[in-house]
C-alpha cells in the first residue's frame, strides 16, 4: 500500500465514523422519549399504552389516596380533563393538592398513568414552566403579583 492509499483509507474511515456518529445523534434526538402533555391534550395526542411521556397539571383536590407502603394514587387536572395517576415511591415534601406537578411515566392497559417520577412545586413562587404556560393558555392559572 502506498502512502497515498493509506492516507485515503484513514480519511474514508474517519468520514464513515463521523457519519455514523451523526446518524446516531439525529436518531436519538428524533425519538419521542418524553413529550409534555396536559390532561386535555391527551385525547388529540393518541398516546398508546406503554409510551413514555410527561404529564403535567395541578393535583386535583381530594384525589390523594395513600395505599400500603409507598403506593399512592392521585389525579392530575387542568380543570378541563383529569387523569388518574398511580405512583410507588417517596413523594416530594411539597407535594399537595392544588399544586403544580409534573409526572413522568406511561399509561397502563386501563388508561391509568403509572408514574416513575414525580416533580412538585419547589417554593412559593415556582410553577414548572410547561405547566404554567399550558394553564395560562386555558386561563386557569394566574401569576401572583
Amino acid at each position: 500500500m502506498t502512502r497515498k492509499q493509506k492516507r485515503l483509507t484513514v480519511i474514508v474511515g474517519g468520514l464513515a465514523f463521523l457519519a455514523a456518529a451523526a446518524a446516531l445523534t439525529f436518531y436519538a434526538l428524533g425519538q419521542r422519549t418524553s413529550y409534555f402533555y396536559m390532561p386535555a391534550d391527551l385525547e388529540a395526542a393518541n398516546v398508546a399504552p406503554g409510551e413514555r411521556f410527561r404529564l403535567g397539571g395541578l393535583v386535583a383536590t381530594g384525589s390523594i389516596e395513600r395505599g400500603q407502603g409507598l403506593n399512592v394514587s392521585f389525579a392530575v387536572t387542568d380543570h378541563e380533563q383529569t387523569v388518574s395517576v398511580r405512583y410507588s415511591g417517596i413523594l416530594p415534601d411539597l407535594f399537595r393538592e392544588e399544586q403544580g406537578v409534573v409526572t413522568e411515566g406511561a399509561f397502563d392497559e386501563n388508561r391509568v398513568f403509572v408514574a416513575d417520577s414525580v416533580l412538585a412545586k419547589h417554593d412559593e413562587t415556582y410553577m414548572p414552566r410547561e405547566v404554567a404556560d399550558a394553564l395560562k393558555e386555558k386561563g386557569v392559572w394566574q401569576e401572583e403579583e
